[in-house]
């Protein structure tokens, strides 16, 4: 290894390292927000408005408040201050809702097939944590409806045969009553909910409603930095823009100027989600603010948009929720890309994973139960439909190792001119027809399928808590071994990130045997053994189930080199390439033309270039 490659290496390392040293850590102030909405955690059950947010809490318990002072402040809405709490349970086939009659509203959404990381059941919204507000204007000021004691005849139960409603009704005088209806499904995770104000158009004013979340994110997943960078609020809207804050471990925030048809808040795997089925939300204000360091749940996120009015008054305030899991082949169905809640990769990676990773993982499930067997049978798979690119590119190699004595002839001749040596080498590759890039495609061809696994494998719920071997999730890495932090790796190290390496590594053997020195200032088959290494420290937190594809994928491509190796007869290339140079020569065929000819055009160019500066650098002869 000469000079300039340890140089280029150096720098590579250094670039990593400055990386790490100078990656921008969170804004003081996004700390500070993060530690906020931790205060509204122990709620109060006094009204508030929207300008005093500190009484605007959950309901847990009632104040005593003066009878005259509150007609005089809430109106006709005074007597539904005070009540008596009921929970009401009901449960379908996936999840267990908890309505209470103190709010009318959700009260704690239970997953019933999913776990935490520690085998907890998963409850992805409870009275802890998630804070709502729904506030009316009225003509005595604003009055926040989930403040409010409802009555209901629904008891708590099972869905069985068709959905089940729910009418939570608070009776503000006769004829006059505001109305919140939840229907649920016998199976899904979506509830159906209406808000009806019954008689009410003139103690109500024309300004939308105000619906207020405010969600703690709790933690489902073994690592907490992951889940918040996973953890951020997605929206649509009413143009059809799908966008999202900052996935980052920072804090973000943003004002939607466009009406917007749903949000999510979003964790790693699963949502809580609200959407408008007819007119869209007037007004939007998405937070994802990051707590304390030391904190146990991921981030507070909240959103604060406004109810269309009008909706309402007309009986049209139909709107849904959905609390379920973040799965690509559910989500569809829920409303307009709403599938998008689940991250494909960019705009050009987006189509192969989602016509045909996500179809081909989902109809090999349907046969293989153990998801490590059914990455083996993806990997075979994609290779045998990638066996003629990687036949192409190995004959490629050939044809190369065929003229390696010719280039090393090149190289004794010309020297160590490395200009001169690449165009000396293209006029080669012209006489015999041998075009340098035919062995370069087919590996371009294969990386977009690398890059899509790399963006589909973080965001598939398919493969969490889905043991294999020693890994006890795939969704995760395998913490074979643990240990005090350490810069770059961390404080564990992946076995299957290693096994990755070391196939790595070894198919790079594998090919650099095969394959000739090319002139450059860089030695790129030592650079073959260095970016494996590299790799392993990025792909180290990364989830077991994409390593240890890439590593089957490794150990199958030497396998597949290996085997055709078996039936390719270099002499008759090397006869082939002699047969083409006479040809050519001979004029009966054309020399190759296009970007070939375009590149030896260009060299010659850089050679005479260089000649003529080498010319102007020689001193003048002196005058006598």
């Amino acid at each position: 290894m000469d000079r300039n490659q340890l140089i280029g290496i150096v720098l590579i390392m250094a670039m990593l390292v400055g990386y790490q040293l100078l990656v921008p850590k969170p804004a003081p102030e996004a700390e500070q927000a993060g530690k906020k909405p931790a205060q509204t955690s122990q709620p109060t059950a006094t009204f508030g408005t929207a300008d005093n947010p500190k009484n605007t809490s959950a309901v847990a318990s009632v104040s005593a408040v003066d009878s005259a002072a509150a007609r005089a402040k809430f109106g006709d809405f005074a007597a539904l201050t005070t009540g008596n709490e009921r929970d009401v349970v009901i449960e379908n086939k996936d999840i267990k809702v908890t309505f209470s009659t103190a709010g009318g509203r959700v009260k704690e959404v239970v997953l019933k097939d999913y776990k935490t990381y520690q085998q907890k059941p998963l409850v992805l919204v409870d009275a802890q944590n998630s804070i709502t507000r729904l506030e009316l204007p009225t003509n005595r000021g604003i009055v926040d409806l989930h403040r409010l004691y409802y009555q209901t005849d629904a008891q708590s139960g099972t869905v069985s045969g068709g959905p089940q409603t729910i009418t939570f009704r608070a009776e503000v005088a006769p004829g006059q009553s505001v109305e919140q209806v939840y229907t649920i499904p016998a199976e899904g995770y979506v509830l159906n909910y209406n808000l009806k104000l019954n008689g009410l158009n003139n103690t109500v004013g024309n300004d939308n409603i105000r619906f207020f979340w405010q969600d703690q994110m709790q933690q489902y997943e073994n690592d907490l930095a992951n889940c918040r960078r996973s953890a951020t609020v997605n929206y649509f809207t009413a143009d059809e823009n799908f966008d999202h804050l900052k996935e980052t471990e920072a804090s973000d925030e943003e004002t939607i100027s466009q009406p917007v048809q749903w949000f999510t808040f979003k964790h790693k795997y699963f949502l809580a989600g609200f959407i408008a089925d007819n007119s869209p939300l007037q007004r939007a204000d998405f937070k994802s603010l990051t707590p304390e360091k030391d904190s146990s749940f991921v981030k507070t996120s909240v959103a604060d948009v406004m109810l269309p009015m009008a909706d309402v008054k007309a009986g049209k305030g139909a709107y849904k929720f959905y609390y379920g899991p973040n799965d690509f082949q559910l989500l569809g169905s829920v409303a307009p890309e709403f599938d998008r809640n689940v991250y494909l990769g960019y705009s050009v990676l987006k189509p192969i994973n989602k016509y045909f990773f996500v179809p081909v993982f989902n109809f090999l499930e349907k046969f293989i139960s153990n998801y490590g067997l059914l990455i083996i049978v993806l990997v075979v798979f994609v290779k045998l439909i990638l066996t003629p690119l990687t036949y192409k590119s190995y004959i490629s190699m050939a044809k190369m190792r065929v003229l390696a004595p010719e280039i090393e002839a090149i190289k004794a001749r010309v020297g160590d001119d490395m200009s001169k040596q690449q165009s000396e080498q293209m006029k080669l590759y012209q006489e015999v027809g041998v075009s340098p890039l035919s062995g370069c495609i087919p590996v371009v061809a294969t990386m977009p399928i690398l890059f899509s696994l790399f963006m589909l494998f973080p965001n598939l719920i398919e493969l969490r808590q889905k043991p294999f071997l020693w890994a006890n999730d795939l969704s995760t890495y395998d913490a074979f071994i643990t240990f005090p932090a350490i810069p770059f790796i961390g404080s564990h190290l992946s076995l299957f990130t290693v096994l990755m390496t070391a196939s790595s590594i070894a198919f790079a053997y594998f090919n650099n045997q095969t394959t000739p020195t090319q002139p450059g200032p860089v030695n790129m088959k030592a650079l073959s053994y260095v970016f494996p290494l590299m790799f392993m420290f990025v792909l180290n937190s990364y989830p077991a189930g994409l390593t240890f594809y890439y590593f089957v994928s490794n150990i199958v491509t030497i396998g597949q080199q290996q085997l055709i190796r078996r039936f390719v007869d270099e002499d008759k290339i090397k006869a082939v390439l002699n047969e083409n140079r006479k040809k050519i020569a001979s004029g009966e065929v054309k020399k190759p033309g296009g970007f070939q000819a375009m590149l030896q055009k260009q060299l010659a160019a850089a050679e005479e270039a260089r000649k003529q500066a080498d010319t102007r650098r020689q001193p003048k002869p002196k005058k006598s």
